[in-house]
């Protein structure tokens, strides 16, 4: 049978403010049905004037479970919260315990924490930009130290694997590399002739659609494109090999993944961005030809001798030596955020999305420098 009573407590010789004891008898369990810690409350007042002094006394229960245990962790909060002083001492020591442990997972008190100023988020930009200049410093190492083992006959990537990638990146993006660079020629094109015009020098789009495309856009385009499409595949698939832990297997086999995962994607985009760079520059001269041809009526013969009238050898290099760079950051980036990636399904959209705009950034500070780089040389 269940018990609760109060009971006067004798102060102690130093104190002369008297305090309650609680006492608990019989069977405390859960399934016999507790009662509310307000009805203790209303059983045991009025409370001793503040402070309050009060024994909890359980050597008289006969049997006890969790339920006993939270009734009392509430009843205590309850108490504390009105600045009662509790003596605990009568509980028996596995309940005493219990209480100790629901103490001390009682979430801390909410901090309100200021809003961080200009500065700090200024300092805090900079701290994150410095630590992702000095991984992807450390990752093209680890990729070149990669690459010389593979010439020093020191392990490496099967061919096949070489192959596949190289057909991902480079014939599986004929299409939409098609549509971008026709659809960019012809804005070119008709850009140009709405100037031209003005002076009957419509003859002249051909230069400006074959240097612009060959020596800029070309390349440009098809790095965009390839960021979007490779950079963010790249990171996907090396992610999605995190979170299934597949890149520890290789790892645990002694088997490098920079040098088995992810120096062949890198070799492929370095491989096909020139191809596709050339492929793109033809497809937006010939969407320029559509444009002389058929909207201002002239001949497509004088159009395409212009055109090689007006590019070089030196064109073609150069649009050739800026795809590959940016197919190297294209490849660097996707490779470096799915190695990054951590091991969840959201990591994986993350470092895709990271990969794309990485990508993208990386292409956009490279084609800045390189063309002030050409200015200069007189290239």
């Amino acid at each position: 049978m269940r018990r609760f009573h109060v009971l006067p407590d004798s102060p102690p010789a130093s104190s002369a403010q008297p305090g309650q004891r609680w006492v608990f008898e019989g069977s405390w369990c859960l399934n016999e049905g507790l009662p509310a810690v307000a009805d203790l409350l209303g059983q045991a007042s009025p409370l001793p004037a503040s402070p309050a002094k009060i024994a909890l006394d359980a050597s008289a229960v006969s049997t006890w479970d969790s339920g006993f245990a939270m009734l009392l962790n509430r009843l205590i909060l309850q108490l504390q919260g009105q600045g009662a002083q509790l003596d605990l001492s009568a509980l028996p020591q596995g309940l005493r315990r219990l209480l100790q442990l629901a103490q001390l997972g009682q979430p801390p008190e909410p901090q309100s924490r200021a809003k961080p100023g200009a500065v700090q988020k200024l300092g805090e930009a900079t701290l994150k930009l410095w630590a992702d200049m000095q991984a992807f410093a450390r990752f093209i190492g680890e990729l070149l130290l990669a690459g010389l083992q593979s010439l020093g006959g020191r392990g490496s990537f099967r061919s096949r694997d070489f192959w596949a990638v190289v057909e991902q990146v480079g014939p599986q993006a004929l299409g939409i590399v098609s549509l971008i660079s026709f659809l960019v020629g012809l804005i070119l094109a008709y850009m140009g002739a709405a100037q031209l015009a003005l002076f009957g020098a419509q003859i002249y789009i051909a230069d400006l659609v074959s240097i612009g495309m060959v020596r800029e856009i070309g390349a440009l385009m098809t790095g965009i494109v390839i960021a979007g499409r490779s950079g963010a595949a790249f990171a996907a698939q090396l992610g999605t090999m995190q979170v299934n832990e597949e890149i520890d297997a290789y790892r645990t086999a002694g088997l490098a993944p920079m040098q088995f995962l992810v120096l062949p994607r890198v070799l492929a985009l370095l491989c096909m961005t020139p191809l596709l760079t050339i492929y793109s520059s033809v497809m937006g001269i010939l969407a320029g030809a559509l444009v002389v041809v058929l909207v201002f009526g002239l001949d497509a013969t004088a159009y395409f001798h212009q055109t090689l009238e007006v590019l070089t050898l030196t064109d073609f290099w150069v649009g050739l030596l800026k795809g590959g760079v940016y197919g190297a950051m294209v490849g660097l980036s996707g490779c470096l955020r799915g190695m990054q990636c951590g091991r969840s399904a959201q990591a994986v959209g993350d470092a895709a999305t990271s990969a794309v705009v990485t990508g993208i950034l990386l292409i956009v500070v490279t084609a800045s420098m390189l063309t002030i780089m050409f200015y200069k040389l007189g290239i």
